[in-house]
């Protein structure tokens, strides 16, 4: 298998040391067609089809969504699972001219970490314990398609500001979630939709598409060679879409020039959908409220927002104030039985997981209370929780992802499946990528598809036993 994007590997390297600086027209080729949306619209009023009939019985769907690990990094060791054992084989991460390192290259700012580590997966917890933060990884569009190189998987370490660290790894059975992998649904072939970080990939969870910035400044710009080679880092691309982290003209977005925020969104998401045919949802987000009244909190991520870039939920509309609320609301609508037949959970960034300010167990124990809060609700008979990661987050993982189209997907991540009507102790091997999310979605309640990818993805199908 080989990626038509190995050709920003090499001017992807010499641009490591800015790493710390983060008019065109709808992307059309991803639009679904016409009788996209009339397959898409019988997909569950066809009572003939045993699998949609069976996916009537869920009434609600929680998706949570956490940020930055391989499934690598936290299911290597997982019973069942292609993880480290399968991985023996893998290529050896390479220098800049193809030679396998010696040994990893050392980590930096972490003198824990030894500097003559083997060329090859390590525990983390030998050096740092898992209720520690390490240090963040580099997870950005044009750096994660120069590491997987063709679908080698061997340029981790090299196309990395952490170097040897992406090689880490945490002891499976020593995380609290892999006792809820181990009794539901683990998919070991779910890949992240879009190249590099959590900004894009949260665009494609809810709209399977990437935002345009047209007219944008010249200084956020990429600049590419005319082989096509990274030149200069930037936040949107050349031709008008901004691919790594950036925010929204809307609130609340930091301190940055006006000139730098993104303007609103017009195309579709899956709020809208669910809007048209009249079916209630939400984005429960940690910390809302207080970034809402201008004092987020200093882990308040405001890139993790999707749909506060989009003009049907600009500042001062109806749907906003509707759809976009608190993660403290949605443990109040649980407990007084009005949880919307849609909602997206985003922990605060204490509670995400993502290397550099938090760490992994402080998560997995904020959402192991959040699947212990919806077990306990009246809805629980009727739901599907999917716990899944926006990204890599820079973590190696030794499965190559498929070729799709020009945005990803990317890297493997973790996805588990929770429910009465999820497959018990069950090991998922479909192959799935984060728009599996928007299709499960759409056949349930019988929506059209927003793009060409959530309209051919996978519904989760293998998850699911009714």
């Amino acid at each position: 298998m080989h990626h038509p994007v190995t050709r920003v590997a090499t001017a992807a390297l010499a641009m490591l040391a800015a790493l710390g600086g983060a008019g065109c027209e709808p992307d059309h080729a991803t639009q679904p067609t016409a009788a996209g949306r009339t397959r898409a619209a019988a997909r569950v009023d066809d009572p003939g089809r045993d699998g949609d009939v069976g996916l009537r019985r869920l009434e609600h769907i929680v998706v949570i969504y956490l940020e930055n690990r391989s499934f690598d990094n936290v299911y290597g060791e997982f019973a069942g699972a292609n993880g480290l054992a399968a991985a023996a084989g893998a290529p050896l991460q390479v220098d800049a001219s193809g030679t396998p390192f010696a040994t990893l290259p050392a980590v930096p700012g972490m003198s824990s970490i030894p500097a003559n580590l083997a060329n090859a997966p390590f525990a983390i917890e030998r050096f740092v314990a898992a209720n520690v933060p390490t240090r963040d990884l580099v997870h950005r569009f044009y750096q994660e398609q120069a590491q997987i190189d063709g679908g080698r998987m061997d340029k981790f370490a090299l196309v990395s500001d952490a170097r040897g660290l992406v090689m880490g790894f945490y002891h499976t059975s020593a995380l609290p979630l892999a006792a809820e992998a181990a009794r539901y649904t683990l998919c070991d072939n779910f890949f992240h939709a879009a190249f590099g970080g959590s900004f894009l990939n949260h665009f494609w969870l809810i709209a399977a598409r990437t935002p345009v910035f047209p007219g944008a400044p010249s200084g956020v710009v990429a600049q590419l060679d005319a082989r096509g080679n990274l030149v200069r880092d930037g936040f949107v691309t050349p031709d008008g879409y901004a691919v790594n982290t950036a925010f929204s003209v809307n609130t609340p977005h930091p301190t940055v020039p006006a000139a730098q925020l993104v303007p609103n969104q017009t195309f579709a998401t899956i709020g809208d959908r669910l809007s048209e045919k009249h079916i209630s949802w939400a984005w429960y987000s940690g910390g809302w409220n207080d970034a809402l009244a201008g004092h987020a909190g200093p882990l308040f991520q405001f890139h993790h927002q999707p749909f506060i870039y989009f003009a049907n939920y600009a500042d001062g509309t109806a749907a906003k104030a509707e759809h976009l609320k608190d993660e403290q609301d949605f443990l109040a609508a649980l407990a007084t039985g009005r949880l919307p037949a849609v909602s997206f959970v985003k922990p605060y960034g204490l509670d995400n997981e993502h290397p550099g300010y938090t760490d992994i167990i402080t998560g997995e124990q904020h959402v192991q209370g959040l699947i212990d809060a919806v077990r306990a609700s009246p809805h629980w008979n009727h739901t599907a929780i999917v716990i899944t990661y926006d990204e890599n987050g820079g973590f190696w993982d030794h499965v190559a992802p498929p070729v799709v189209d020009r945005w990803g997907p990317g890297s493997r991540v973790p996805a588990i499946v929770i429910s009465p009507f999820a497959r018990h102790g069950y090991v998922d091997h479909h192959r799935y990528d984060t728009t599996s999310i928007l299709a499960l979605i759409e056949h349930r309640w019988g929506l059209a598809p927003l793009t060409t990818r959530d309209a051919a993805a996978d519904p989760l199908s293998g998850a699911f036993d009714f």
